[in-house]
């Protein structure tokens, strides 16, 4: 099963690295694989330290602001207990972790990844068709050097209604950074990319 989740890694300067990541997660947490991509800080930080923080979260917020690295406001940190690096304090949950085993297959790499301490589970908000619509969108933001054109505009499409219809002020900012950062890449999204009001 892949689960959207958040990792964080400790960079050589001792600060947090926050980023969006779909492990493949065994029944229980136990175990995972991490597939980051060989050229990413996640990547190059994990293999240096072998260990990080996987986060569980109901944000949609955080995951778009992983996505572009523009944080209108960084999320509270406190120090990981048995890794050296920091967990995302409002998370509803975090896995801290070790990273066990390494395969390299350019252009990802494998790792395979033990869980050492599990955080207790913090109230969850709820299903909202706008937070999916938000992960989604962020997923294809990431891939726009390689999926077609029509695929980018059918999800961000999709995603606008649900966005529009079931979002609160989190989704909305997260739709706009989305947005912004598909303009920065030279993507010009079909009809008005704006919420209604």
């Amino acid at each position: 099963m892949i689960i959207e989740t958040l990792v964080t890694s400790l960079n050589s300067d001792g600060t947090a690295n926050i980023a969006p990541m779909g492990p493949v997660v065994e029944q229980g947490w136990e175990r995972f694989e991490l597939r980051p991509f060989m050229e990413t800080t996640t990547y190059a930080n994990l293999v240096r330290t072998k260990q990080g923080v996987l986060h569980l979260s109901d944000n949609p917020l955080w995951f778009a602001s992983a996505v572009v690295d523009c944080w209108p406001e960084r999320p509270e940190m406190v120090s990981a207990e048995t890794v050296s690096g920091w967990r995302l304090a409002d998370a509803q949950q975090a896995f801290e972790f070790e990273v066990t085993h390494i395969l390299t297959e350019p252009p990802r790499a494998t790792l395979q990844c033990r869980t050492l301490r599990r955080s207790p589970m913090l109230p969850w908000s709820g299903l909202c068709r706008a937070t999916h619509a938000i992960l989604e969108c962020a997923i294809a933001a990431t891939r726009i050097q390689f999926l077609p054109a029509a695929e980018i505009q059918a999800v961000f499409t999709r995603g606008q209604v649900l966005v529009a219809k079931t979002g609160g002020p989190r989704e909305q900012q997260a739709w706009s950074l989305l947005v912004a950062h598909l303009e920065k890449q030279g993507f010009t999204l079909e009809g008005n990319a704006a919420l209604p009001i």
